[in-house]
């Protein structure tokens, strides 16, 4: 298995020699300056490529082998394949990094938000802080300060109860930072800002979009692209909804080894295929994690390593040590590398560690970080993964 890294670019704080010192040798970036739903060149594409595997002497070089993401434009969510010239432009912005030889796309069909939280800095026993899901401080924000038409038939009445407390204790301050952190999309992500009168309307313009309707969709979306993407030898792979299941009244269609299946019955090209996020699938306790891997081993082309916890709700969760989430992360891998090493030298599975947490040097307020996408958080949790690929390699 490779290992890889996410980097957002010349702005991201952490630097490709930071990845080097990492022990990554492989990159997941995109063209994060470029606004969703403009097509990417093969000009813009080749200077991304270049800036990352120009190597300096005597650098080890880094190799760009996964693109995360080719944004899906909101109107495909809504309209399926009727968005023509949507699904138009993100062919050819397919095309583009094809041209350039990157072959394993990564995309999500989330519809409005990127993957949500309601805590960017949650602090941890050890000091170091994480990225946390509260699913009363999402009822908070969704019943007191979104005030969404509907909510409460969304939350039972003890989540309301607990919702009614949180919100009358936030200061202004408080209620400001909760608004940003669910309203404004994550740092680092292309997610489009919206204020509280833009997410009401983009929550409200899918108001008709029932699950099975979305899943229609993203077929419709995907019979578009595949001939193009079996044309041009590249694997999409379909990140999970994180968390995995609906939220603000949206539904979610990529959250469970059904979703899947149906998607991968519908469209069996060999180029449709999913990204297998440990984090996101692991929030449910009926995923059994290395069951799917067995399930799906020839559509996995890509690998997100990240431990989620559980609280008692079985609803919020935190982002725990790679190895000490509710997932054994030990028979994951294993499933992986059997499949790995069924695979041509030059289909190895890439992975990368995900959602560190911050700590250390990165806890210094005066450091600009983007939250989950630390360098010293992930870099202990690349470690820690390697640590049991090296051990589960010495005993198979």
């Amino acid at each position: 298995m490779r290992q890889a890294w996410r980097w957002f670019g010349s702005d991201d704080p952490v630097k490709l020699d930071y990845i080097r010192q990492a022990g990554a040798t492989d990159i997941v970036s995109a063209l994060h300056h470029l606004p969703p739903g403009e097509a990417w060149t093969r000009a813009e594409v080749e200077r991304h490529r270049d800036l990352i595997e120009a190597t300096p002497q005597g650098r080890t070089k880094l190799t760009w082998s996964v693109v995360e993401s080719i944004p899906v434009p909101d109107d495909v969510k809504r309209q399926g394949r009727n968005a023509t010239r949507s699904i138009e432009t993100w062919i050819a912005s397919l095309e583009a990094v094809a041209a350039a030889g990157l072959k394993i796309v990564c995309y999500n069909f989330m519809p409005v938000l990127d993957w949500t939280r309601t805590d960017l800095d949650w602090p941890l026993p050890t000091g170091a802080t994480a990225l946390r899901f509260d699913q009363a401080r999402l009822a908070a924000f969704d019943l007191h300060i979104l005030k969404r038409t509907g909510a409460e038939a969304d939350y039972d009445e003890a989540t309301r109860a607990r919702a009614k407390v949180i919100a009358d204790a936030l200061t202004d301050d408080e209620a400001e930072t909760l608004t940003s952190t669910m309203a404004a999309g994550l740092p680092g992500r292309t997610t489009d800002v919206l204020d509280l009168d833009g997410f009401r309307d983009r929550l409200a313009s899918y108001g008709d979009i029932t699950p099975d309707r979305l899943r229609a969709h993203l077929i419709g979306f995907l019979e578009a692209v595949t001939p193009a993407a079996e044309r041009l030898g590249v694997k999409l792979t379909l990140h999970p909804d994180d968390p995995p299941r609906p939220l603000f009244g949206l539904p979610r269609i990529a959250s469970t080894a059904d979703d899947y299946d149906q998607l991968f019955r519908a469209v069996p090209s060999a180029s449709n295929g999913m990204c297998f996020c440990t984090g996101s699938l692991g929030v449910r306790a009926d995923n059994d994690l290395p069951a799917m891997v067995r399930q799906f081993a020839e559509r996995i082309h890509f690998v997100h390593l990240r431990a989620t916890r559980r609280d008692a709700d079985g609803l919020s969760f935190h982002e725990a040590d790679h190895l000490d989430g509710d997932v054994d992360m030990v028979a994951v891998i294993e499933a992986l590398l059997a499949e790995d090493r069924r695979r041509p030298e030059n289909e190895t599975l890439p992975f990368r560690p995900d959602h560190g947490h911050r700590m250390l040097d990165d806890l210094d307020p005066n450091r600009r970080v983007n939250p989950g996408y630390t360098a010293i958080g992930r870099l202990k949790g690349l470690a820690e993964l390697r640590g049991i690929i090296r051990a589960l390699e010495r005993t198979h």
